[in-house]
This record gives structure tokens, sequence and C-alpha cells, in this order.
């Protein structure tokens, strides 16, 4: 049946897939924005939306109004967002238009960063010992106090994507750390949180579980294994799911993530949680997003286990019941992201593979002419390769053989 439904936010991979996940199945998908956002959408994205409210994120109570009035007026039967700075407005909307939502009281809690700290250690999650501050002068003097060692994280407490996000290995490393947290965009230019967080940096494996709850149960789908960089930046280079691990391991990680998706108030839909398995056995989580986790990760979940996660979360804030079992036979699915090491102009990206059974994805999203760098967040990949197949070794050592014959060409200059 063709009903109307509110996307917020269509632009971006996720979201787009969302948007032609509902248009095939005959909904009426209306799509709430920004103005500027708006005018970055692809005439094929227009097509298929049913509708479209622009709105002024920087003044989150009167978007929800704005969302809720529109809501009302076309009838829609269901809201979703993939984007992590509207999960909050999300879950009011629902809230305020009686459809499936997550908590809208504690819904804070999985987009703002100093708010989760709180919300997790009410809910007895594992996490990094952690310490708010509001200015540099905090920083310092919590570590001339002598209460904060090192190497230890400062992210900032509105970010999203790695952005701002500082490995500091000594004190001569804080102030520019706290800049850059300080400096990280959010985005629409909505309102900034401009507290600090400084976390025991935990050593590691890091892993995701990605997850999906429905009247306040929840089904984890897999467990990802992450491939990060190392340094002072830690952007996310692939992901490899579902992740081969002991039962153990794999319990205190479902364990961690079932608490701190009722900690933050989940209720209905996606979430992603980022957890660091310790060489003890110890789960701590890092944190977690009230979405479809990104870099591709749906579609790996499609490739691998043969889960519709587009088609689920609609069906969960339409109210339908789902059933979620992987396809027999079990598969897995690998992205990796290309980088550069160098900074410059982008000349060109040579070496990428055919698009095949086992390749079904070969991207380069960086235009020729643009400035490239050293990634400091995500934001900073290039492009991706995604590889499936039936065994885990397989699958990973020929994206990283994929890898090794790709090549970035850069021009020295750029970012004036």
């Amino acid at each position: 049946m063709s009903v109307p439904v509110l996307l917020l936010e269509a632009a971006g991979p996720e979201s787009e897939v969302l948007a032609r996940t509902a248009a095939a199945s005959g909904h009426r998908v209306h799509a709430v924005t920004d103005a500027a956002t708006l005018a970055s959408y692809s005439g094929e994205l227009r097509q298929l939306l049913a509708g479209c409210l622009v709105t002024d994120f920087t003044r989150p109570g009167q978007t929800v109004a704005d969302i809720t009035g529109y809501g009302r007026r076309i009838g829609a039967r269901a809201l979703l967002t993939v984007n992590e700075y509207l999960t909050e407005v999300a879950a009011r909307s629902c809230a305020a238009l009686g459809l499936p939502g997550n908590d809208p009281d504690r819904a804070a809690a999985a987009r703002n960063k100093a708010l989760m700290a709180t919300a997790f250690e009410a809910g007895h999650v594992t996490m990094p010992p952690t310490t708010v501050v509001a200015d540099l002068r905090e920083l310092q003097d919590l570590h001339e106090a002598g209460k904060g060692g090192f190497p230890c994280v400062v992210k900032p407490a509105d970010g999203a994507g790695s952005a701002g996000v500082t490995v500091v290995a000594g004190p001569e490393e804080l102030e520019p750390a706290w800049h850059a947290a300080r400096m990280a965009k959010v985005m629409y230019g909505m309102p900034r949180d401009v507290r600090v967080l400084v976390q025991e940096h935990v050593h590691g494996r890091e892993f995701s579980v990605e997850s999906v709850t429905q009247h306040d149960v929840t089904t984890h789908l897999c467990i990802t294994c992450k491939h990060t960089t190392d340094g002072i930046h830690r952007v996310e280079l692939g992901h490899t799911l579902p992740a081969q691990l002991p039962a153990a391991a794999e319990r205190a990680l479902l364990d961690q993530a079932g608490r701190a998706i009722t900690a933050v108030g989940v209720r209905n839909g996606a979430t992603h949680t980022e957890l660091v398995l310790g060489p003890d056995g110890r789960c701590t989580v890092l944190e977690i997003g009230a979405r479809l986790g990104a870099g591709h990760i749906g579609v790996l979940i499609q490739h691998a286990l043969g889960i519709d996660p587009w088609r689920t979360l609609w069906d969960i804030a339409l109210g339908r019941p789902v059933t979620l079992a992987p396809a027999p036979g079990g598969g897995y699915a690998t992205v990796r992201f290309l980088t550069t090491r160098q900074e410059g102009q982008l000349v060109a990206v040579t070496g990428l593979p055919a698009v095949t059974r086992t390749v079904p994805a070969a991207r380069v999203r960086a235009a020729a002419g643009s400035d490239v760098g050293p990634a400091t967040s995500n934001r900073g990949r290039l492009g991706h390769v995604i590889v499936t197949g039936h065994d885990p070794r397989t699958v990973d050592e020929q994206a990283d053989q994929i890898l090794r014959q790709i090549t970035v060409t850069v021009a020295p200059g750029g970012r004036t």
C-alpha cells in the first residue's frame, strides 16, 4: 500500500538508498532538509521525491514544529533518518506525530557524547574513564593536577565521523588537540556544544555492533571488524563483516552493545555501537549512534547476510513486524577506503578493478582537481572498493591486493 513517508535528509549515500527503497515500494517520499543542502540534490533524487520541507536546522525547536506540521498535512505514516546530526530531531518529531521512534527525552544522549557518557554511567555500560571540560584552562588544570594520563583521546562533545578526534601522547599535544576538537564542524550550522571530552585511550581491537530494535526488542545483526589508521587521528580505512570471534568475545561485545542501546533510549530503529576488545577480553564501548552504520556498512550487510537493512528500517518506521534471519550459507563482505598521504590537488586515481560479482563496487568520490591530503577524519576518504565472498580470509586478502594495485596521483599545491 502506497503511503506518505518522511525522510530527514535525502542527501548522502545511505539516505539516497533509503529514498530509493521507499519509492520502489510505491511510497510517497517527502524529504526534510535545509535550503543549502536542497540546492545540492541531483535531478534524479528530486524526481524520487513527492515533496520537500525546507527548514532551518539551526533552530531545533522550530524544526520539530515544522516537521510536525508538515507531517500532519501530508498524513505521514513513517519518519526516518540515517543522518547522525538529525537523530534527536527525528525522535522528537516521531513522538509529536505518534509514529514509532526512540525515547525523545533520552535521544540527545545518542548524539551528544557528554550526555552519552552520563547515560552510559547510569546504564552500567563499560566505557573509558571520561572527563568533560568546558575550556582549555580546565583541560590544562586537569593535567597539572595529575588527573589525566597519556595517551588519552580528546574529542568534541557533538562531533561525528572522527572529526576533531585526537590521540594525545603527551602534554605538549593537549592544546592543539583542544583546538582541533573545537574547530570540528557540525552540519547545517546547528548549535554547538563547546565542551570537549577527555578519555583514557583504550588499547585493543576495534569493532562495531550493527543492531535493529523494534518495540524495545533488539536484534544484533552482526559484529563488524574495523580497520583504522594509527597516529594521532584514527580514521576508518575499512570494515569487514561478520567478524569471526570466539564465543566469549562475541558475548561480551553484544552484551555491552545491548546495554548502550538501552541507556540512550533506542526503541525503534538501527544502532551502530563502536567498541574496543582488549587483550584481556574486556569490552569497552566508545560511543553509539542511533542510526545505521555509515561507510557502506548497510551494503556490506546486504551482500554478506542477505538482509535488506533499508527495507527493514522502513518496516520498523511503519510499525510493521520484521523478521531478521541471515541467508543460509553465510557470506562475508569488506569495504576498503582510498586515501592519500600526499597533500595537493588530485590528478587521477588509476588501477580500479572492474565491477564483478565479487567486487560489486569500486568508486572514486573525489573529483580530479580537488584539494586532498592525509585523512584526519572520515570525510578525507577519496573513494572505496567492496569485496564479497564466502571465506573471510580470502575476502580480506583480495581487498588488500586490490588496494595495492590502485594508484592515487596528487600534484603538489592546493589547500591555500
